[in-house]
């Protein structure tokens, strides 16, 4: 019977478990990586945009796709936390023996991913990014663009 066995942690499967895991975990942190370039580029060129037109109210209109990528981004890094408790999980599972078969094939977030993306909104790697760039989006357009 497979149940009665044991699963350590030279298991073939048991490594490839740890892999996809790593691997999404870093995923989850380039994404969220990508999403502030992709929002840095996205809102220059708004301004840039907006400074050739000379219409300075229109430069509000880069914070709509700041807000988004702010969203965007506490998404993947609550998702990275999930799977950063569900990796941690599964490593002390292991160790205490505890590890079962459905365990190894099961590749998902631990915890209620609303609370860790409203927790993910207060961490300091999302405040200082956007906060600098909404009083860029302020600053061109009152002293630059207006």
């Amino acid at each position: 019977m497979q149940e009665d066995k044991e699963i350590k942690a030279e298991s073939p499967a048991v490594q490839a478990h740890l892999a996809i895991m790593q691997s999404v975990i870093q995923r989850m942190a380039a994404n969220s990586a990508s999403s502030k370039a992709w929002c840095i580029g996205l809102v220059s060129a708004i301004l840039v945009i907006v400074a050739d037109k000379g219409k300075p109210n229109y430069a509000l209109l880069a914070l709509i796709p700041t807000t988004l990528f702010l969203v965007l981004d506490a998404y993947y890094l609550a998702l990275e936390r999930g799977f950063r408790a569900a990796y941690n999980s599964f490593v002390k599972k292991l160790h205490e023996g505890k590890v079962v078969a459905e365990d190894v094939y099961w590749v998902t977030p631990e915890g209620p991913l609303w609370k860790k993306w409203v927790c993910a909104l207060g961490s300091f790697s999302i405040w200082p990014f956007y906060i600098a760039l909404f009083a860029m989006i302020w600053l061109a357009k009152e002293l630059v663009i207006g």
